[in-house]
């Protein structure tokens, strides 16, 4: 069990109160089954589940995993089950799991078909959030395109705003020029809150058989080394933006899960430290109370964009 003074780690997301700050991300924390078994995941501010996509997708031919220092690269390609078998068998399996409100990652490779899994999805009262995946880098048709053309990214945002009553969070790809000018374009849309980054766009060269060692030839580049360069995309998008921000990318300590905040974070979502021990978003939130009170912090809330004072 993990205790902590609940309301020093509290806070809150597009009107939601999280217990605490952090979620783990979408496409490492599956559906919660696994995780389940290991600990009590309602220790968890929430967690992001797997993308979901209209249709079951097998996703991208193997070998779609290379590693690499200090973290690695991932070619999966919202591989899923489709939004149906989702709301049958994997939500009610998750209530008797997980009791509070969780978000729902979702894909698509059209307007119409992202407007349309939002849709369905916003009928589960499980899920207190959508998270528009628009900066998927592994699928060729559909999640690169929308996630580098603020145009197209509006026009993500603004069907799925049009068919949902939940919060809609817009997640944002790195892999562009100005993060900002994304940020914008979705707020202006309509988007609740945003989350990013995810994964930065990478490969690895097999030296004996001089090809790439992913069959998609690129993937998406995650963990510890891609900190800094989320750290500063969310400290640029908190100036641009009024809605909240969710910091993603190399989080693995509550200290980060702090530098996050302080950029201007109000939840964070831990990703590739979930595949190199499965316990971390447990010892993250252990370990929080324990850092605030090294530096002088009395409620989390409080320190949210603090980095920009001054």
């Amino acid at each position: 069990m993990v205790e902590t003074k609940t309301n020093m780690l509290q806070t809150e997301l597009c009107g939601i109160t999280l217990d605490n700050p952090v979620m783990a991300a979408s496409g490492t924390f599956g559906y919660g089954r696994e995780f389940a078994e290991l600990y009590d995941i309602n220790c968890l501010g929430s967690f992001s589940f797997k993308g979901t996509t209209l249709e079951p997708r097998f996703g991208n031919p193997t070998p779609r995993i290379a590693e690499c220092e200090a973290g690695l690269i991932n070619s999966i390609g919202l591989q899923n089950p489709g939004v149906e078998k989702v709301i049958e068998e994997e939500l009610p399996h998750l209530a008797t799991i997980f009791d509070k409100k969780v978000m729902a990652n979702i894909g698509g490779f059209s307007v119409e078909e992202y407007a349309q899994v939002a849709q369905r999805l916003d009928l589960c009262d499980q899920i207190g959030w959508i998270e528009v995946n628009i900066s998927c880098p592994n699928v060729r048709h559909g999640g690169i395109a929308f996630g580098t053309d603020p145009d197209a990214a509006a026009s993500v945002i603004r069907a799925v705003k049009d068919a949902v009553r939940k919060p809609v969070i817009a997640k944002l790809s790195p892999n562009v020029t100005d993060i900002t000018k994304m940020a914008i374009a979705c707020e202006n849309a309509g988007a609740d809150g945003i989350s990013l980054v995810n994964t930065l766009l990478g490969m690895r060269i097999d030296l004996k058989t001089k090809k790439p060692v992913i069959a998609n030839k690129m993937g998406g580049f995650s963990g510890p080394a891609i900190f800094p360069a989320a750290l500063r995309m969310v400290y640029q998008v908190y100036d641009a933006v009024k809605i909240p921000v969710v910091g993603i990318g190399g989080i693995a300590t509550a200290e980060q899960v702090i530098e996050m905040m302080l950029a201007g974070a109000c939840a964070v979502q831990i990703g590739a430290a979930n595949l190199v021990d499965p316990y971390v978003c447990r010892n993250v939130i252990r370990d929080l109370p324990k850092v605030m009170r090294k530096y002088g912090i009395a409620e989390l809330k409080d320190i949210i964009g603090g980095a920009h004072n001054g």
